[in-house]
Protein backbone atom coordinates (compact mmCIF):
# COMPACT_ATOMS: atom_id res chain seq x y z
CA UNK A 1 0.00 0.00 0.00
CA UNK A 2 2.95 2.34 1.22
CA UNK A 3 4.56 1.55 -2.21
CA UNK A 4 0.78 2.80 -4.03
CA UNK A 5 0.85 5.69 -2.47
CA UNK A 6 4.91 6.64 -3.06
CA UNK A 7 3.74 5.60 -6.92
CA UNK A 8 0.82 8.13 -6.77
CA UNK A 9 2.79 10.79 -5.22
CA UNK A 10 5.27 10.37 -8.21
CA UNK A 11 2.76 10.01 -10.96
CA UNK A 12 0.99 13.44 -9.43
CA UNK A 13 4.44 15.38 -9.07
CA UNK A 14 4.95 14.38 -12.83
CA UNK A 15 1.36 15.67 -13.88
CA UNK A 16 1.66 18.74 -12.13
CA UNK A 17 5.35 19.42 -13.04
CA UNK A 18 4.39 18.51 -16.80
CA UNK A 19 1.26 21.32 -16.17
CA UNK A 20 3.25 23.86 -14.67
CA UNK A 21 5.46 23.43 -18.12
CA UNK A 22 2.70 23.81 -20.36
CA UNK A 23 1.35 26.92 -18.83
CA UNK A 24 4.71 28.45 -18.92
CA UNK A 25 5.77 27.08 -22.46
CA UNK A 26 6.51 30.04 -23.35
CA UNK A 27 8.69 32.41 -20.90
CA UNK A 28 11.26 28.52 -20.53
CA UNK A 29 11.51 28.38 -24.39
CA UNK A 30 12.63 32.27 -24.20
CA UNK A 31 15.32 31.35 -21.06
CA UNK A 32 16.15 28.38 -23.20
CA UNK A 33 17.03 30.69 -25.96
CA UNK A 34 18.76 33.10 -24.38
CA UNK A 35 20.94 30.56 -22.20
CA UNK A 36 21.50 29.02 -26.11
CA UNK A 37 22.48 32.35 -27.42
CA UNK A 38 25.33 32.70 -24.50
CA UNK A 39 26.13 29.53 -25.30
CA UNK A 40 27.13 30.21 -29.42
CA UNK A 41 28.52 33.15 -28.25
CA UNK A 42 31.09 31.93 -26.28
CA UNK A 43 31.77 29.53 -28.87
CA UNK A 44 32.28 32.06 -30.92
CA UNK A 45 34.27 33.76 -28.43
CA UNK A 46 36.47 30.11 -28.20
CA UNK A 47 37.07 29.95 -32.28
CA UNK A 48 38.34 33.23 -31.98
CA UNK A 49 41.15 32.60 -29.39
CA UNK A 50 41.52 29.15 -31.35
CA UNK A 51 42.17 31.75 -34.45
CA UNK A 52 44.17 34.30 -32.62
CA UNK A 53 46.55 31.41 -30.97
CA UNK A 54 47.24 29.57 -34.23
CA UNK A 55 48.34 32.74 -35.86
CA UNK A 56 50.74 33.06 -32.85
CA UNK A 57 51.59 29.71 -33.19
CA UNK A 58 51.91 30.38 -37.25
CA UNK A 59 54.68 33.43 -36.20
CA UNK A 60 56.35 31.44 -34.05
CA UNK A 61 57.43 28.98 -36.25
CA UNK A 62 57.98 31.11 -39.13
CA UNK A 63 60.49 32.98 -36.59
CA UNK A 64 62.11 29.82 -35.89
CA UNK A 65 62.21 28.70 -38.94
CA UNK A 66 64.01 32.16 -40.31
CA UNK A 67 66.71 32.00 -37.05
CA UNK A 68 67.13 28.29 -38.46
CA UNK A 69 68.32 29.07 -42.14
CA UNK A 70 70.24 32.15 -40.56
CA UNK A 71 72.16 30.01 -38.13
CA UNK A 72 72.98 27.74 -41.18
CA UNK A 73 74.16 29.98 -43.17
CA UNK A 74 76.28 31.30 -40.67
CA UNK A 75 77.70 27.57 -39.38
CA UNK A 76 78.75 27.09 -43.50
CA UNK A 77 80.45 30.01 -43.55
CA UNK A 78 82.32 29.12 -39.60
CA UNK A 79 83.19 25.86 -41.51
CA UNK A 80 84.26 27.22 -44.33
CA UNK A 81 86.78 29.02 -42.48
CA UNK A 82 87.51 26.29 -40.24
CA UNK A 83 86.16 27.15 -36.59
CA UNK A 84 84.70 23.65 -36.09
CA UNK A 85 84.14 24.27 -32.53
CA UNK A 86 81.78 27.36 -34.05
CA UNK A 87 80.04 25.22 -36.77
CA UNK A 88 79.50 22.67 -33.58
CA UNK A 89 77.31 24.98 -31.77
CA UNK A 90 75.68 26.32 -34.35
CA UNK A 91 74.52 22.61 -35.31
CA UNK A 92 73.14 22.60 -31.57
CA UNK A 93 70.75 25.27 -31.50
CA UNK A 94 69.49 24.20 -34.94
CA UNK A 95 68.77 20.89 -33.13
CA UNK A 96 66.91 22.77 -30.45
CA UNK A 97 65.33 25.57 -32.77
CA UNK A 98 64.00 22.57 -35.29
CA UNK A 99 62.58 20.53 -32.22
CA UNK A 100 60.74 23.58 -31.20
CA UNK A 101 59.64 24.20 -34.48
CA UNK A 102 58.39 20.87 -35.32
CA UNK A 103 56.65 21.12 -31.81
CA UNK A 104 55.18 24.56 -33.38
CA UNK A 105 53.99 23.29 -36.51
CA UNK A 106 52.05 20.26 -34.76
CA UNK A 107 50.63 22.79 -32.53
CA UNK A 108 49.10 24.91 -35.36
CA UNK A 109 47.98 21.57 -36.97
CA UNK A 110 46.03 20.77 -34.27
CA UNK A 111 44.44 24.26 -34.14
CA UNK A 112 43.72 24.28 -37.49
CA UNK A 113 42.00 21.14 -36.98
CA UNK A 114 40.24 22.68 -34.11
CA UNK A 115 39.48 25.33 -35.46
CA UNK A 116 37.63 24.14 -38.38
CA UNK A 117 35.42 21.59 -36.36
CA UNK A 118 34.79 24.41 -34.13
CA UNK A 119 33.63 26.58 -36.75
CA UNK A 120 31.48 23.97 -38.13
CA UNK A 121 30.36 23.31 -34.69
CA UNK A 122 29.23 27.51 -34.45
CA UNK A 123 27.21 27.42 -37.70
CA UNK A 124 25.19 24.53 -37.03
CA UNK A 125 24.31 25.72 -33.69
CA UNK A 126 23.89 29.58 -34.91
CA UNK A 127 21.68 27.85 -37.76
CA UNK A 128 19.44 26.03 -34.77
CA UNK A 129 19.46 28.84 -32.81
CA UNK A 130 17.51 31.24 -35.86
CA UNK A 131 15.44 27.89 -35.96
CA UNK A 132 14.75 27.83 -32.82
CA UNK A 133 14.17 31.88 -32.79
CA UNK A 134 12.05 31.95 -35.45
CA UNK A 135 9.72 29.05 -34.00
CA UNK A 136 9.47 31.24 -30.77
CA UNK A 137 8.00 33.65 -32.90
CA UNK A 138 5.48 31.77 -34.46
CA UNK A 139 4.64 30.24 -31.19
CA UNK A 140 4.25 34.00 -29.78
CA UNK A 141 1.88 34.80 -32.54
CA UNK A 142 0.10 31.77 -32.22
CA UNK A 143 -0.56 32.87 -28.40
CA UNK A 144 -1.62 36.25 -29.57
CA UNK A 145 -3.90 35.27 -31.62
CA UNK A 146 -5.48 32.57 -29.44
CA UNK A 147 -5.60 35.24 -26.91
CA UNK A 148 -7.68 37.50 -29.01
CA UNK A 149 -9.78 34.50 -30.21
CA UNK A 150 -11.13 34.44 -26.54
CA UNK A 151 -11.64 37.78 -26.14
CA UNK A 152 -13.36 38.87 -29.71
CA UNK A 153 -16.55 36.24 -29.22
CA UNK A 154 -18.62 37.08 -26.33
CA UNK A 155 -20.57 40.04 -24.94
CA UNK A 156 -18.49 42.20 -27.22
CA UNK A 157 -20.37 40.17 -30.55
CA UNK A 158 -24.10 40.06 -28.60
CA UNK A 159 -23.37 44.42 -28.09
CA UNK A 160 -23.18 45.22 -31.81
CA UNK A 161 -26.31 42.83 -32.28
CA UNK A 162 -28.14 44.90 -29.98
CA UNK A 163 -26.96 48.06 -31.71
CA UNK A 164 -27.49 46.88 -34.73
CA UNK A 165 -31.09 46.07 -33.99
CA UNK A 166 -31.62 49.48 -31.71
CA UNK A 167 -30.13 51.39 -35.19
CA UNK A 168 -32.86 49.29 -37.47
CA UNK A 169 -35.68 50.08 -34.83
CA UNK A 170 -34.55 54.07 -35.05
CA UNK A 171 -34.48 54.20 -39.30
CA UNK A 172 -37.89 52.22 -39.23
CA UNK A 173 -39.72 55.05 -36.95
CA UNK A 174 -37.73 57.80 -38.83
CA UNK A 175 -39.12 56.15 -42.07
CA UNK A 176 -42.70 56.10 -40.89
CA UNK A 177 -42.26 60.09 -39.33
CA UNK A 178 -41.17 60.46 -42.93
CA UNK A 179 -44.58 59.40 -44.80
CA UNK A 180 -46.32 60.95 -42.41
CA UNK A 181 -45.57 63.92 -43.20
CA UNK A 182 -45.48 63.17 -46.69
CA UNK A 183 -49.11 61.89 -46.52
CA UNK A 184 -50.21 65.34 -44.37
CA UNK A 185 -48.75 67.52 -46.95
CA UNK A 186 -50.42 65.62 -49.78
CA UNK A 187 -53.35 66.06 -48.21
CA UNK A 188 -52.85 69.73 -47.29
CA UNK A 189 -52.02 70.38 -50.93
CA UNK A 190 -55.48 68.60 -52.16
CA UNK A 191 -58.08 71.07 -53.32
CA UNK A 192 -60.86 72.21 -50.83
CA UNK A 193 -64.12 71.41 -51.75
CA UNK A 194 -66.25 74.82 -50.25
CA UNK A 195 -63.28 76.72 -52.21
CA UNK A 196 -63.93 74.70 -55.88
CA UNK A 197 -67.75 74.75 -55.15
CA UNK A 198 -67.07 78.63 -55.03
CA UNK A 199 -65.10 78.42 -57.54
CA UNK A 200 -68.12 76.44 -59.83
CA UNK A 201 -70.64 78.59 -58.71
CA UNK A 202 -68.70 81.33 -59.89
CA UNK A 203 -68.54 80.27 -63.28
CA UNK A 204 -72.15 79.71 -63.90
CA UNK A 205 -72.37 76.15 -62.51
CA UNK A 206 -75.17 76.01 -60.05
CA UNK A 207 -77.09 78.52 -58.08
CA UNK A 208 -74.71 80.80 -56.58
CA UNK A 209 -73.71 79.95 -53.29
CA UNK A 210 -73.61 83.85 -51.85
CA UNK A 211 -76.18 86.75 -52.65
CA UNK A 212 -75.57 89.57 -54.76
CA UNK A 213 -76.58 93.00 -54.37
CA UNK A 214 -78.48 92.48 -58.08
CA UNK A 215 -80.47 89.80 -56.88
CA UNK A 216 -81.23 91.63 -53.54
CA UNK A 217 -82.73 94.43 -55.99
CA UNK A 218 -84.79 92.36 -58.43
CA UNK A 219 -86.58 90.62 -54.99
CA UNK A 220 -87.13 94.15 -53.59
CA UNK A 221 -88.86 94.95 -56.63
CA UNK A 222 -90.71 92.16 -56.89
CA UNK A 223 -92.32 92.33 -54.09
CA UNK A 224 -92.98 96.05 -54.59
CA UNK A 225 -95.12 95.10 -58.03
CA UNK A 226 -96.54 92.91 -56.22
CA UNK A 227 -98.17 94.87 -53.62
Amino acid sequence: MFKQILTLMRGRAYEAEEAFADRNALPILAQHIRDAARGVEAARRAVAVAIAQNRLEAENAERLASRITDLETRAIIALEKGREDLATEAAGSIARLETELQHARQVQAEFSGGIGRLRQAVRESEMRLAALRRGERLALARDRTRRLSRVAPGENISSLAEAEATLARLEQRQREAELTAEALSSLEAGPDPVALAEKLAGAGCGHPLVTSADEVLQRLRSRMNAQ
